[in-house]
């Protein structure tokens, strides 16, 4: 049974939709509580699965064992009135890379397809080689800048150290660079991010029919966790209501502006 955790919204509003969360290299379910909270706080039911084991050696039946847990994870947050849409895959790290493979070419789920990616901190394609990152206080300053979620990650034990040292298979970074996904897309990236190609993410995000970049000044790798992690929340609510009304544009654009 694939293992979750869940975040629902307040008593009495409709659900909105629903939200999949994959973590990345290293970390647990418990570090995306925060931010499963403060979108589920807006209504969306969410659901953090635990991070894709992404063998080099099979890297095919790596993302096919992620399917299923997709699947399964979906199927199970069905009610009377069935799954409830939009679905939304959000993926960080390893976990955006495991998402944009696996829906990037013609092997998308039938049964339980989903109408939208996030895609946060996809790591460079340099990362298939790994990253050596140094000590854990090193790892810490790669990943983010918040006290807050520094202390998360040190106190969980289920957190593992060192794991931004260890390679995404060359499949699956492949893969995931060349997407051909015709969803809508919202990548997040922040600029002090050293994990992050711009240049090829700026590719990436101009082969896609649907998508957008985001860049999220003064982040790091951890994207959704880093400092900035309320205006990253707001940016995804964006994106979600988007959808809602079948059109990812923004809702809202800026006219003029002094800043």
């Amino acid at each position: 049974m694939t293992q979750h955790s869940d975040h629902h919204g307040p008593e009495g509003l409709l659900v909105r939709g629903t939200i999949l969360v994959v973590p990345g290299r290293g970390e647990s379910r418990a570090t995306y509580a925060r931010l499963g909270a403060r979108l589920a706080a807006d209504a969306y039911r969410v659901r953090v699965i635990d991070p894709p084991d992404l063998d080099a050696g099979d890297p095919a039946a790596s993302l096919t064992e992620l399917e299923a847990r997709l699947a399964e994870a979906v199927e199970d947050t069905v009610s009377t009135d069935g799954v409830v849409r939009p679905v939304v895959l959000v993926g960080a790290d390893s976990g955006a890379a495991a998402l944009a493979a696996l829906l990037g070419g013609d092997r998308a789920p039938a049964a339980w397809a989903p109408d939208a990616l996030v895609l946060a901190g996809l790591p460079g394609p340099s990362a298939e080689t790994g990253t050596a990152v140094g000590t854990w206080d090193d790892e810490l300053d790669v990943r983010t800048s918040c006290p807050t979620h520094r202390g998360s990650l040190t106190q969980d034990p289920e957190v593992r150290r060192g794991s931004l040292d260890a390679p995404v298979p060359r499949p699956v970074l492949g893969a995931a660079y060349d997407s051909g996904a015709s969803l809508p897309t919202l990548l997040l990236v922040g600029d002090s991010d050293p994990l992050a190609d711009h240049e090829a993410l700026a590719r990436l995000v101009k082969s896609l029919p649907l998508a957008r970049l985001s860049v999220v000044r003064g982040a790091h790798h951890d994207v959704l966790n880093d400092l900035q992690h309320r205006s990253v929340a707001a940016e995804i609510v964006t994106f979600l209501e988007a959808l809602r009304g079948g059109d990812p544009r923004p809702l809202i654009t800026v006219r003029s502006s002094a800043w």
